[in-house]
């Protein structure tokens, strides 16, 4: 049976969830559509998405469509989950993109738009809310064309907007309208209609599927998910327009897009590309070594059911792999190569209750291996946890995840911007045993010095082989890694290449008659500890240089309105590097320091009367010129916090 890998993506509010529960009971899946309000959807399964009525994990259900088999994707819209949504863009065949014909197009949505052109996603859009006061469906359809730069091709009408009682019925493809909508991207159409010659209806069909494929063109359909109104006129559009997955035969390939946990235990989601995975076989992800499949459970429209085996195509569970997020099997297509960019922000993890520090400390480690977004830094010495954050309801996400899985509550505080510390030059360090006081029984040398850009940590033994156990070389290692989390500043230390220069060690003995002493034997605990006495010395010879993440955003605004925005980004610091547009809009192009962009994004409503969208990225760490910025975040809760907790979101 043909599949579809379905995306739901939208501005927060827009209506994709309550879309995906009417897709549902039109394909009787469900037998009554679940509420949004009342916290009954299938998708929204933790307590804090029932309770905010927002969805903010990517969920997994499948219906049929006919005999297409449709596994949908519900994702995030709240503009802090855009890597949540962008994450799960990576493994969809299609997506339907939810506008709100009241709202019409929101920054949100043009930063999902970007982001699924970016990936290559083929898009359907579904102007959502025809039947509530204010609707304007030709007005959201002249800002897709305006706002998103592409051509929309309307393929249903409405009768009666703004009441509940509209209708929506389908335009036929050889009508005018379609018929000039494609023509403005396909030059055989274009060629025939304006020659006056007749365009069949199939002709139209084959343009506008090779159309949406290579995204030249938008397929727009318009209705209600609350009352149904155009949902049987979609399902017939996703069926017909939409590319199915190209199911290969070859080796395992597939790609994790979510790690979750259930009452039996850890699982990871995986969208398979080519090759059947079976119960026990033995799979090898991205930098791990072999590890065995216990339990596959495959999507399916009767729920996720434990089957022997996946295909090419589908979507499982899987169970039996130590999987983290962004990790493949085999060979993945390079379109869905998702990589994810480094958190800007950081704060400081505290509990409620101090009792409850260790449980604390267990439950992020848990969520920081499930989910590379989570970015923790534990500190033992300060008995302190550190987490690098991607926004600010990010906190609250993690917070309920805490309290509804460990039951520990907790608050944040020193929010600051998160930089990294990068080797200026080349430095060396040694310290030998029973010399300038060292306690340990090692000795070590090291030599720290520069590497590129994104070369990331190189640890090097630098010693002859067989001159010094492997069990202290790897203690070493562990040790560098460690003391170079907190460089001389407190941020970590990244491109940097460090060499092992000399060792000591006393062999293992014992007084007579006695056992193993460890007073005159070195173990690799010496070489870990002392590690981080060296590396701070070599740091220290080598010089760093603290720097910080700067985004590129890019600014969407009327051209009235570019002085005003143009200032207001020179007084934050950025630099232009480009501007142009068309239809009125002007696009504004380039960078700015990561900790000037929460005062961009709270001025620009104001300045603009809410018709400027800026979308951000992280593109590039930059020094810090003047006074470094501070080190270690201050303790107490976060001024932006609410009796030690968060902000609510919006809903």
């Amino acid at each position: 049976m043909p599949l579809l890998n379905l995306g739901i993506v939208a501005h927060v509010d827009a209506g994709k969830t309550s879309l995906t529960e009417r897709l549902l009971y039109e394909a009787g899946a469900v037998s009554r559509p679940g509420s949004v309000d009342d916290g009954t959807t299938r998708t929204d399964s933790m307590e804090l998405e029932r309770r905010r009525g927002i969805t903010i994990r990517a969920a997994v259900t499948s219906l049929h469509l006919g005999d297409l088999t449709v596994n949908l994707l519900d994702t995030p819209g709240h503009p802090d989950f855009i890597a949540e949504v962008e994450r799960p863009l990576a493994v969809l065949d299609a997506a339907v993109l939810v506008v709100s014909s009241v709202e019409g197009v929101q920054p949100q949505t043009v930063a999902i738009w970007r982001a699924l052109r970016r990936i290559g996603v083929p898009t359907l859009f579904f102007v959502n809310k025809v039947d509530r006061r204010g609707a304007d469906v030709d007005r959201v359809l002249t800002q897709i064309r305006r706002r998103l730069a592409t051509c929309p091709v309307m393929l249903t009408t409405v009768a009666g907007q703004g009441g509940r009682d509209a209708r929506v019925r389908a335009l036929r493809l050889d009508a005018e309208p379609v018929v000039a909508a494609v023509a403005e991207a396909d030059d055989a159409i274009a060629a025939r209609w304006l020659s006056g010659e007749p365009v069949r209806a199939r002709d139209v069909r084959r343009a506008v599927r090779a159309g949406v494929r290579v995204t030249s063109l938008v397929p727009v359909a318009c209705g209600s998910a609350i009352t149904g109104a155009g949902v049987p006129q979609l399902r017939h559009l996703l069926a017909d327009l939409l590319p199915r997955c190209d199911e290969r035969d070859g080796p395992v390939a597939g790609t994790v897009f979510a790690v979750d946990r259930d009452t039996h235990g850890r699982r990871a989601w995986l969208r398979l590309w080519s090759g059947r995975l079976r119960v026990r076989d033995r799979v090898c992800l991205s930098g791990t070594r072999p590890q065995t499949v216990t339990q596959i459970a495959v999507s399916e429209p009767d729920g996720v059911l434990v089957r022997p085996a996946a295909t090419a195509g589908q979507i499982a569970a899987v169970r039996g792999l130590s999987a983290r997020i962004g990790q493949h099997v085999g060979d993945p297509p390079r379109r869905h190569l998702y990589r994810f960019p480094p958190p800007t922000r950081q704060a400081l993890v505290e509990p409620v209750d101090p009792a409850q520090r260790l449980a604390l400390f267990a439950g992020l480690a848990d969520l920081a291996d499930e989910d590379p977004l989570v970015d923790l830094r534990l500190d033992e010495h300060r008995s302190e946890a550190v987490i690098r954050l991607h926004g600010e309801v990010q906190k609250e996400v993690i917070a309920a995840l805490l309290e509804e899985r460990y039951g520990v509550r907790v608050r944040f505080s020193g929010t600051l911007t998160a930089c990294i510390e990068r080797v200026v030059g080349t430095g060396t360090a040694e310290d030998r045993i029973r010399e300038r006081g060292n306690p340990y029984l090692a000795g070590l040398g090291l030599r720290i010095e520069a590497a590129p850009v994104g070369h990331g940590i190189e640890f090097r033994p630098g010693i002859e082989p067989g001159r010094l156990p492997p069990a202290f070389v790897a203690a070493t290692e562990e040790g560098v890694r460690a003391a170079l989390r907190h460089g001389r500043h407190g941020w970590p230390v990244t491109d940097c290449v460090v060499t092992m220069t000399s060792s000591q060690y006393c062999p293992r003995q014992s007084r007579p008659h006695q056992k193993f002493d460890k007073s005159i034997s070195t173990v690799a605990g010496d070489f870990r500890n002392l590690a981080p006495v060296v590396v701070t010395a070599a740091l220290r010879r080598a010089g760093v240089r603290v720097c910080q993440p700067v985004e590129r955003f890019d600014v969407n605004l009327p051209h009235h309105q570019a002085d005003a925005v143009t200032a207001l980004l020179g007084r934050a610091g950025a630099a232009i590097d480009d501007t142009g547009g068309s239809g009125g809009y002007l696009e504004m192009t380039g960078t700015l320091p990561s900790s000037r962009v929460p005062l961009v994004v709270a001025a620009l409503p104001d300045l603009t009367g809410g018709e400027a969208v800026l979308t951000t990225h992280f593109d590039h760490y930059a020094p810090v010129t003047g006074e470094d910025p501070p080190a270690l975040p201050r303790r107490g809760p976060d001024p932006a916090d609410r009796d030690g907790w968060f902000r609510a979101m919006p809903r």
